[in-house]
């Protein structure tokens, strides 16, 4: 990754395998101050392994890994007060109060109760600070999770499919406090995440992964205008067939559910693929239900480049 900000973490030609698994393979990025990034890939792909690597739990095979300039085998104690951690799913003592967890937590920084009220208004649980946290929601177990990860002041923040599994609402009360942390461009983020979505709406910089190795990386401006303005047309069909009939001339690659009837085609021009495809449909006596012309996103991208959907 191009960076000209000041390098706080930085991955150099870094392996791991287990057994006859390569899940890291020869990877390289370079994350700068307040840059927020997203690790985007399906299970498998070798994201989560990466930051195990990066967070301590797991070492290279090979390669080198950087938190502002200080390696894990050399400066473990400094790197440990230097990172924060949410993970998709956190435990915790069920029968302590919301407040008296972060007090906990805040006690191996050695860290008072100042610094407890300011991540209790940053995440939004004034209202829950005297709950237990066996009756808080799948939301506010997540954004107390998030806090405990906050409460050093963190350099480095890394974020394991945080939101995964939460309702849209939920979801959305943790972009708004990571937001908030944006704003001071103090952090940096490593973010993996199944959502496009997110991605979208948090991240500078996004890097496609997939088996181990980095697809495509890029702001998402630079990723989408890669695709050289292509264009997507979705469609559904009447008394739709199970397969489509060869498609001639500049029409080609229609990725068809015949199932469900529908299909989806990326042209490089519409003004002159879009009435090719409408011929293609008459010719074969073939019926438009729907059909709807956009610009490519990350989704459309991330397919072509690995012939599955992220969430697969």
């Amino acid at each position: 990754m191009e960076n000209t900000l000041t390098p706080v973490i930085e991955v150099k030609e870094v392996h791991k395998s287990f057994k006859t698994v390569h899940a890291v393979q020869g990877l390289n990025l370079t994350i700068g101050k307040g840059q927020f990034v997203a690790l985007l890939g399906p299970n498998g792909a070798g994201k989560t392994t990466l930051v195990e690597m990066i967070e301590g739990i797991r070492h290279p095979d090979k390669g080198e890994i950087r938190i502002m300039g200080k390696t894990w085998k050399h400066h473990e104690d400094e790197l440990r007060h230097l990172i924060g951690l949410s993970l998709q799913e956190t435990r915790f003592t069920d029968k302590l109060r919301v407040y008296e967890t972060l007090r906990l937590f805040a006690s191996f920084f050695g860290l008072g109760k100042e610094r407890v009220e300011e991540i209790i208004e940053l995440v939004a649980l004034e209202e829950k600070r005297k709950a237990y946290v066996v009756n808080l929601s799948g939301g506010q177990r997540q954004r107390l999770a998030l806090g405990i990860s906050l409460l050093n002041k963190p350099k480095v923040l890394l974020l394991d499919e945080p939101t995964t599994g939460l309702d849209p609402n939920a979801r959305r009360e943790i972009w708004a406090i990571l937001r908030k942390l944006k704003e001071q461009a103090e952090t940096s983020m490593i973010l993996t995440t199944h959502y496009m979505e997110e991605a979208e709406q948090l991240c500078d910089y996004i890097i496609i992964v997939d088996h181990g190795k980095i697809l495509r990386e890029g702001t998402l401006e630079q990723l989408l205008n890669d695709e050289k303005g292509e264009k997507v047309i979705e469609f559904t069909l009447k008394d739709a067939p199970e397969t489509l009939p060869r498609t001639k001339g500049e029409i080609s690659d229609i990725q068809w559910n015949g199932t469900q009837g529908s299909g989806k085609v990326t042209v490089q021009n519409m003004n002159t693929q879009l009435p090719e495809f409408m011929d293609y449909l008459q010719q074969n006596r073939l019926h438009l239900q729907d059909m709807e012309c956009r610009r490519t996103t990350l989704d459309d991208l991330f397919t072509t480049l690995t012939g599955r959907h992220l969430h697969e």
